[in-house]
This record gives C-alpha cells, sequence and structure tokens, in this order.
C-alpha cells in the first residue's frame, strides 16, 4: 500500500487524516512545516502529498513550485482552509492535482486520494484511437493534446476532464457526472472543484476553435 505524506501544522488534521488513511490500509507520515515536507518528500518517495497551504517556514505554495521544479511528480492534493478560487487555481498552476477545502470530511479526504492514485495506475482511455475536433486533437494513448499541431500541456486531471467532454462532443454534463467519470468519485456537494478545473482548462485552450461551454444550472459541454 502507498505512504501518503500528510504536511499540515493542525495536529487535530494530522490526527484525523491519519486515523482514516490507516483504516483504509495506507502507510502515513507526518509533518508540520514546509522545509519538514521538502525534505521527508526525497527522503520517503510517497505515493502522495496532502500538502496545506498555510504552513509555517515555506508555504504550500512554496513548497508545491520546488518539488515540480526539481522534476518531483509525486500527486499533490493541496489544502486550502479558503474557498477561494484564486488560491485553488494558482495551486493547480504550480502543479497540484487536486485541492479540498477546509473544514473537510476525512471520508471524502481518503476518496480523493483513492481517485488520484487509481487514475495513475489506470488511465482513463476510450476504446477508439485519437479525437479530433477542428484544430484540437486528443490522443489517449499518448496522452497529448495538440492545437494546431502545437502541443498543450495539461495535467492529469485537466487531461482526463477534456478527454470525457470530448468523448461526448454537444452532450451536456453535469458537475455530479464529470466528477463520476474524469474524477473516478462521486461525493455529493463537492463539485466546485470541476468548476476550478474547468476555468484552468479553458485558458488552455482559450486559443482553440473547441470551446467549453456553461449550460447554467447544469453543467459543462464541448461546442465544436
Amino acid at each position: 500500500m502507498e505512504t501518503i505524506l500528510l504536511v499540515d501544522d493542525e495536529a487535530s488534521i494530522l490526527a484525523l487524516a491519519r486515523m482514516y488513511l490507516e483504516r483504509e490500509g495506507f502507510r502515513v507520515e507526518a509533518v508540520g512545516d514546509g522545509v519538514e515536507a521538502l525534505a521527508a518528500a526525497g527522503r520517503l518517495k510517497p505515493g502522495l502529498i496532502v500538502l496545506d497551504l498555510m504552513l509555517p517556514g515555506l508555504d504550500g505554495f512554496e513548497v508545491c513550485r520546488r518539488l515540480r521544479g526539481a522534476g518531483n511528480q509525486v500527486p499533490i492534493l493541496m489544502l486550502t482552509a479558503r474557498d477561494d478560487a484564486i488560491d485553488k487555481i494558482v495551486g493547480l498552476e504550480l502543479g497540484a492535482d487536486d485541492y479540498l477545502t477546509k473544514p473537510f470530511n476525512p471520508r471524502e479526504l481518503v476518496a480523493r486520494i483513492r481517485a488520484i492514485l487509481r487514475r495513475l495506475e489506470r488511465p482513463l482511455e476510450p476504446a477508439a484511437g485519437p479525437v479530433r475536433l477542428r484544430d484540437l486533437c486528443i490522443d489517449p494513448l499518448r496522452r497529448e493534446v495538440t492545437l494546431n499541431a502545437h502541443l498543450v500541456e495539461l495535467r492529469t486531471q485537466e487531461f482526463d476532464l477534456l478527454l470525457t467532454l470530448a468523448g461526448q462532443p454537444g452532450r451536456v454534463f453535469t458537475r455530479e457526472q464529470l466528477l463520476e467519470k474524469a474524477w473516478g468519485f462521486d461525493f455529493l456537494g463537492q463539485t466546485r472543484t470541476v468548476d476550478v478545473h474547468i476555468a484552468q482548462l479553458r485558458k488552455k485552450i482559450e486559443a482553440s476553435q473547441v470551446k467549453i461551454e456553461t449550460i447554467t444550472g447544469v453543467g459543462y459541454r464541448l461546442s465544436a
């Protein structure tokens, strides 16, 4: 079973998260600041890091930046105490794989971790080959997206989200359906993560003729 590195300066959160993760069979290591987090990431080689943003020493943003700058692609689930889309978007831009807002349900924390690890083991792939929509090409085998033959750099979750939408262009997906199909879990009431990832994805393909449309009160669809 994978080792999960918990990084948070709140002892109560560490204790609660550790209890639920160990109950699910994960090995858990915990540290309380950013400097320790960097050292532990190199020493332990964890399967995933749960990283709080507000840390003494180095904050979560800087920890994420340094890990990615050093070529460490360990999955990172960020914790933020504020329901602030800017924090979440910045975290995703720095290379985090997902985020969770405090206070959180520990069962959802476990579900998010399992979903991230499951995606890495079994990437989402349709039976068909590359999906071509106007100037956009999505290759599920290479897990690459090109726009007018230029590579678009997407995070794992952004790719899976785009591939899900592109599998049925014109179909309206609810946020709950996207959570289930692209994330691999269906935790009710936590669909804000879909909106944040959609915002990031739109920025990365904004030059394309293919657009992600918001259907008010329902969800999203890909329009080609």
